[in-house]
Order: structure tokens, then sequence, then C-alpha cells
């Protein structure tokens, strides 16, 4: 796998010189005090932003996943005019469907989208050594599971109760504005019902654009985002009998080893009837149904009798594009690269990358009453690379040091059944913080880790022998 330097991303454009937006025509009927629940939120808006006369500040926001319905739910409380634009209403992407804890108090999650709680977690290694972890998780902790369909949905729901315009249609274009102020102009098909498998072509003019068509992004090409390497993930979706699901209830597996995937791990997730079974790799593409096969036959004997109900495939970037802003058109979520490295966790960070995204644009806009422009865009991205760069760059390192062979997934497994490694990953996993260690416990861990790597090359150096 290309290796990748975790460093500060350039290649943002400088502000041009200010003019006077022109009036747009609206898309729809302006919001009720009563659709807005009105969050102030700290106002950072530049003195030389113009105010907005007759109407609010207007956003499109392309891609519904969860980073999309988060920023357009909380642009839509802020009083922005906001039109959410979807492709696909009933979109399962591949995923594994893992959110952390934290995520569920965070965005006030109700249970009842979330199909299992896992409480425990087998890692198997290349030898089917497993080692269980979860054992420091406290009483409360869990980590959800939930269908990506059922959850974006959600979100998009509750960003249409707070006021968003939600359009089933596909993104094509974005003509670019002529002067600083000048509007978008969003072209796309809009599907309803009545004009045909290829949608009616329709236009809008916005202020700004947010782009969280995910990993093929569009908007990232509309504004030359430049290219990202990326994982091809593969899953199915396994009906079992009820007896096997039960040894699923509160349980997930991962499978590492060169046979599940060269680069990343398998993965067997309990949903809410079936598990989800599957892998993703970076350097194979080509392979990975034969990946998949070998995780399939790795957990066999738990999924017996299983039949397939549904599979999926779909790519998975593996580090931020070289640029996610220029001027008022920001990316968020996989469009703008935040997948984490060695887990390909990333739920939690389209949406909260979402969020941060919107925040900016309300305060930057007074609560959409000024225009913004790119310095007020910047903050989001000064705010998410400060809050999260930390977690990218740990979860990189260990995807270098402990991906790279069979030995040394063996030396990762193992490592994973100290009861100090799983306190500091679950509460680092759970709570999306990079956790301080205690110093006597880190200087353990570094011997035993040493200690594990030496085995591993030692192995290593007798199987090429053989």
């Amino acid at each position: 796998m290309a290796s990748l330097s975790l460093k500060s991303f350039a290649g943002l454009r400088q502000s041009s010189p200010e003019n006077h937006h022109p009036s747009i025509t609206a898309l729809s009927k302006p919001l009720s005090p009563s659709q807005i629940n009105y969050r102030r939120l700290n106002v950072i808006a530049s003195k030389s932003s113009p105010k907005i006369t007759g109407r609010n500040l207007r956003v499109a926001i392309v891609g519904g996943g969860p980073a999309g319905g988060a920023a357009a739910e909380t642009l839509a409380k802020g009083g922005i005019e906001t039109i959410l634009i979807e492709r696909k209403m009933d979109n399962a992407k591949p995923c594994g469907g893992a959110i952390p804890l934290c995520m569920v108090g965070e965005f006030d999650l109700p249970l009842d989208i979330i199909d299992r709680r896992v409480t425990k977690m087998k890692m198997i290694s290349p030898s089917n050594v497993a080692v269980d972890i979860g054992q420091t998780l406290k009483p409360h902790e869990y980590i959800g599971m939930v269908r990506r369909e059922i959850l974006d949905a959600y979100l998009r729901d509750r960003a249409s109760a707070a006021g968003a315009t939600v359009i089933n249609g596909l993104f094509v274009k974005m003509d670019k504005p002529t002067d600083k102020y000048a509007p978008y102009v969003i072209h796309y098909n809009a599907y309803d019902g009545k004009a045909g498998s290829a949608g009616k072509k329709t236009s809008i003019e916005v202020d700004a654009v947010i782009g969280a068509d995910g990993a093929n992004s569009r908007v990232a090409k509309s504004i030359d985002a430049g290219d990202y390497e990326y994982a091809i993930a593969f899953q199915e979706r396994i009906k079992i009998p009820e007896d096997k699901m039960q040894y699923y209830e509160n349980l997930a597996e991962m499978y590492v080893g060169d046979d599940v995937s060269p680069d990343f791990y398998g993965w067997v997730f309990p949903k809410c009837d079936h598990v989800a079974v599957g892998t993703g790799t970076v350097t194979h593409k080509a392979d990975i149904k034969k990946f998949q096969t070998a995780t399939r036959l790795r957990a066999r004997d738990k999924i017996l009798g299983g039949k397939i109900i549904r599979v999926e495939a779909h790519p998975i970037p593996e580090h931020p594009r070289p640029r996610r802003l220029a001027d008022r058109v920001a990316l968020v979520g996989d469009a703008a690269g935040y997948v984490t490295k060695c887990s390909g966790e990333g739920i939690y960070f389209a949406a909260k990358s979402g969020r941060m995204c919107a925040e900016a644009i309300v305060e930057g806009s007074e609560n959409g009453k000024r225009m913004i422009d790119e310095s007020d865009l910047r903050k989001y991205l000064e705010k998410w690379d400060k809050t999260y760069w930390p977690t990218y760059k740990v979860l990189d390192i260990l995807q270098k040091v402990f991906y790279r062979s069979n030995p040394a997934r063996e030396a990762f497994v193992e490592m994973c059944g100290d009861e100090y490694v799983q306190k500091m990953t679950f509460d680092s996993y759970l709570y999306k913080k990079v956790v301080p260690g205690n110093p006597l416990e880190d200087l353990k861990l570094a011997v035993n880790t040493i200690g594990s790597l030496v085995r591993a090359n030692a192995l290593r150096n007798e199987m090429a022998k053989l």
C-alpha cells in the first residue's frame, strides 16, 4: 500500500475582491419560525461580508448520508435556507455499521434505530487464535450497530422536520460564480416518479455548497479537489439460523490475515435479524471476491446454513483529499476523505464533519443574515484538523506497523489481549479522543509490543526458510 505522509493540506485559494450578491429566486417558501429551532452560535462573521436582504442565506447539500443529513439539520435550525439533494433515498451502503457511544449522545439518536449493542468482540489472527475484547467496558458502554439505510433516512427526516427541503435527485454539474458573491448554479435530475428514469433536468441558485456525496464525489471533481487512494469494501448480508444468531447477539468478529485481506480486515457484524460479512482492500482490488470467500470460510461454522440476502460493494477513501475547500464550496464525510486507517471507520466522522461545516456557515452568516466567504468555511477545516488529526495519525501508524504481514498481525492480535490496550482502545474509540496513557503502563506496553514484533519477525524468517 502506498504510504502517505500525514500533513496539513494546502491548495486553498485566496478570497477574490468583494462584490454584492444578486437576487436569487426562491426555491421554496421561507421557513416559518415554528419550523426552526434557533440555536444561537458565537458569531464570527467577517465584518466585510454584506448583509442579505429579503431572504436568508441559501445552501445546497449534495448527498444525503450521515454527513449530508447532519449538515442539513444544523443549517435549517440555524436559519439557513437549506436544500439537500440525494440520488437514492433507500441507499444501503456496504458499511459495517459500527458507531461509537458518543455519537448516540451527540446526535441524539433514538435507541430503536440501533440494531445491536455490541459489548464483546473477537479479534482472530491469521492462525485462528482468537482474543476476546471488551472486558474493560463499563455496564453502560457499547458499540452501536446500525443499518445505513435506516440511519441515513432518520437523519434526513430529522433535517426535513427542522425545515430543510429534501430533494430526490442526481447532481449533474455546478456552474461557478462569475464574481465573489454571485450564486452557484446547481444542475440536477429530479426524480418525482413522472419524468421517467432519467429524471427531470432542474437547476437552482445557491450561495454555498456542501459536497457530502461520497467517495466518488462529483462536487469534489467540480472544484478540482484532487484524487486519493481508496479501498474497495465488499459486504454480504447473510440471514443465519436463529440459534446461530444468538451467538452474535452482542458480539462482533474481526479477522486478519493475508487470506481475508492483504491490508485490511474481514468482519462479521450483527444486525437486526442477520449478520454483515465483509472485507476490504486497497492494494488488491481485483481479488476482492476471493478475499470475501476467505472471510466466509473463516466464519463458516458460525454462519452455516445462512442465506445471502444482499450483496454490496463501494469505494472507501484512504486519506483526505488534497483540497477540501474552494471559495464557498466545502467537502465533508467520504467526499473529503474522512475515513480512518486501520479500522475503516467513517460514519461518526462523516456526521461530525457535516455538523462542523454547517456550524461554521451558521456562525459566519449570523444565522443566515450575511453572505459568507472562504474564510468562514476555513474555520471548519481548522477546527476539524485540530480535533481529529491525532486520531488519524495514530491509526495510520498502527496500520503500517501491524497490517504489513501475517506475523505482524499475529503480534497485533496478541497485543489486543492486554487489558491496558483494550481500555485505551475502547476509551479512544467510544469517545473519539486520543486518551492520555499511564507512563508506566505505556512503558510496559512498548516492551511487550517490541517483544511481539520480534517474535513475529522471527516467525516470518522461519516461514521464509520453509
